[in-house]
């Protein structure tokens, strides 16, 4: 791909937050044979903020995290390993986002409209973006050369964010399924829920 930088800015400024949304979903957790279900809310508000609140069916709550710029912001003594980690999280909202400490080592096309961009960290891992005409379709995060973790997200039309969000952890057997139920704007939501510590 000649010009992967500008691929890249071209996709930041398409998927970009530009207002405040409510998105519900139904989750699916399965980790090494052990399944959890429920439902859950994201809330998102521009420039890069996200608000993730999980519940069993029973309302009870499993995770509160918030994702600001790069940093994802849990509860004190939460369990960060639920969701993906956060060069990936951004992806599965269908937001182009590589972290300021990723370097771009280039793009290639691949078959139909797909592309992918490769990205480098200093300690060797990479993360690849698989983007078509509708945005983000999923990223592979790798060590040593071999995908570890991954997000594939299913779209319908050109709405900017997916229907369904699949994230996997091929080292610790974990998968999550994220299905959208609903998506409203919504008004700018009150500062405190970008910090449940």
């Amino acid at each position: 791909m000649p010009d992967a930088q500008a691929t890249a800015g071209v996709l930041q400024e398409r998927t970009s937050i530009r207002e405040p949304v409510r998105i519900d979903f139904r989750w699916q957790l399965n980790e090494s044979g052990s399944r959890m279900s429920g439902v859950g809310v994201a809330r998102i508000e521009p420039p890069y903020r996200a608000r993730l609140d999980l519940f069993l069916d029973n309302d009870e709550s499993v995770m509160s995290a918030a994702l600001v710029d790069e940093e994802l912001r849990l509860p004190y003594g939460a369990s960060d390993d639920i969701l993906p980690p956060v060069e990936l999280m951004w992806g599965t909202l269908g937001v182009f986002r590589p972290m300021n400490a990723a370097t771009l080592l280039g793009g290639a096309r691949l078959e139909g409209e797909a592309e992918r961009l490769r990205y480098a960290y200093e300690n060797g891992a990479e993360l690849h973006f698989e983007v078509g005409q509708e945005g983000v379709r999923g990223l592979e995060l790798l060590d040593g050369g071999a995908v570890v973790e991954w997000v594939r997200l299913t779209r319908e039309g050109n709405e900017p964010y997916p229907r369904a969000a699949t994230y996997r952890n091929l080292v610790e057997f974990r998968e999550l399924r994220i299905t959208r139920t609903s998506v409203a704007t919504a008004q700018p939501f009150d500062p405190a829920i970008w910090d449940p510590r």
